[in-house]
């Protein structure tokens, strides 16, 4: 019987701090959100704690890299929107050429925006040990005289 304890002890030792020092990544309504043991970390700290790993570090330097193109465009954007509105508001004639372009500006910045969210989880992937080939992850689970295949993309 203290045998069994003791291999459960430190099977328990052993894995549980291993597998509650990952980050995980949360996409929310236009961003994402960063969580090591329930803190939430900011880009800096992520990429201070990916520096252990070169092939995240640099997997995770070209996401930022995406993340501020993304930045600058929307915020170009948004003033190309802006400017038309507020001339129109105030009674001018508005170039609406502008409010088009930076429409434009505002979509290519959330093309640049998934390109960063795919970028910085499959970061997060290799540096907590997850390294797969593809996106498709099958599975496969026993029950009773049964088992079942769950194949997700």
């Amino acid at each position: 019987m203290r045998s069994i304890f003791l291999i459960v002890f430190i099977f328990i030792t052993c894995v549980l701090p291993s597998s509650a020092q990952e980050i995980t990544m949360y996409k929310t309504f236009g961003g994402v959100r960063f969580e090591r043991d329930t803190t939430v970390l900011s880009l800096k700290m992520v990429r201070e704690i990916l520096r252990e790993n070169p092939l995240a570090f640099e997997e995770f330097n070209k996401a930022k890299v995406n993340y501020n193109v993304a930045g600058i465009l929307g915020f170009t954007g948004g003033l190309l929107i802006a400017l038309p509105l507020t001339t129109s508001i105030v009674g001018g004639n508005p170039e609406w050429a502008f409010a088009a372009a930076g429409a434009g500006l505002v979509l290519a910045s959330i093309q640049f925006n998934r390109m960063f969210k795919s970028r910085a989880l499959n970061s997060l992937d290799i540096f907590n040990g997850k390294v797969a080939t593809s996106r498709v992850k099958p599975k496969i689970y026993f029950n009773g005289s049964g088992a079942k295949l769950i194949v997700k993309f």
